[in-house]
């Protein structure tokens, strides 16, 4: 499947952000506090965030449907291993300490395919693994939907916030960041 994204344009939008000043990295120092040696990096995109964790010592790997987004993250970062390929039917035969889902992946997979994300996800979880999830609520994807679908996977609600600057989340929050962890 591919969004028809322009992946030279998007990274434009993140480097003229950075070239102000503002710091692009709040995903990469959220992932961090939980020192993973290893992430796949699903619906990378142009790689923003996998590639700030790999400049950071961790062993990333990414993977996304469009193929204008990863060509941009080829161009970025050629060391990097990454996938063409829908998380919802990606296959890596291994398993990483964190599956990261950073910039509203639930809402670009089609209609009807979020439970198939989430199982692709929890499939390349090692035991005790995270899946640390960003996404903007009430577009079409709820905050108890994704619980339900984590739940079937074999994944455990352990933290959520607003941001990924750890702000509480309440029921009014228009954003969620979730850390699941893979208990079997």
């Amino acid at each position: 499947m591919s969004t028809n994204w322009d992946g030279q344009e998007y990274q434009q939008r993140f480097d003229a952000l950075a070239a102000t000043g503002k710091s692009m990295h709040g995903e990469a120092d959220f992932v961090m506090r939980y020192t993973p040696a290893t992430v796949l990096d699903a619906g990378c995109g142009t790689g923003r965030v996998g590639i700030e964790l790999a400049a950071r010592g961790v062993s990333v790997v990414g993977v996304d449907p469009d193929a204008s987004m990863l060509a941009t993250a080829r161009l970025l970062a050629p060391q990097i291993e990454w996938h063409l390929e829908s998380m919802v039917d990606c296959d890596l035969q291994r398993t990483f300490d964190c599956v990261l889902m950073a910039g509203n992946v639930p809402l670009f997979t089609p209609v009807g395919t979020t439970a198939a994300l989430f199982a692709g996800c929890a499939r390349h979880l090692a035991i005790g693994g995270l899946l640390i999830t960003g996404f903007q609520l009430g577009r079409r994807y709820s905050a108890q939907e994704q619980d339900a679908d984590c739940a079937a996977c074999g994944l455990d609600l352990q933290e959520q916030f607003s941001t990924w600057t750890r702000e509480p989340f309440v029921n009014s929050s228009q954003y969620r960041v979730t850390v699941h962890a893979r208990v079997a």
